[in-house]
């Protein structure tokens, strides 16, 4: 069974940084695509960042250039690091590992920033 747990949210001002860490456990981590989805109340959650199991990645138009996924296959581990936020980058963040086929999600966390 695969599990995936977010980590890093918090209060930041609008122009500052945060790093989300997602960690997986469960299956071969090195060969899943991973993603970072957010939703803000009253909204579809929405693609933020992707990257393959080779590396490739895509961003959603809203952040790019200020946001950066990477990956840790050694520890099973992905990243967001969130640069120049904005208040319209407030949401709840999930990590998503896609495993056969199947999206594994994380409980999220949340990020606000105040302007």
């Amino acid at each position: 069974q695969v599990q995936v747990v977010e980590s890093g949210g918090g209060l930041v001002q609008s122009g500052g940084s945060l790093r989300l860490a997602c960690v997986v456990s469960g299956g071969r981590f090195s060969l899943y695509p991973m993603g970072w989805y957010r939703q803000s109340p009253g909204k579809q959650r929405e693609m933020v960042a992707l990257i393959t199991s080779a590396g490739s990645t895509n961003y959603a138009d809203s952040v790019k250039g200020r946001f950066t996924i990477s990956r840790d296959n050694a520890e099973s581990r992905v990243y967001l690091q969130m640069n120049s936020l904005i208040p319209e980058d407030t949401a709840d963040y999930f990590c998503s590992a896609i495993a056969g086929g199947r999206y594994y999600w994380g409980q999220g966390t949340q990020v606000t920033v105040s302007s």
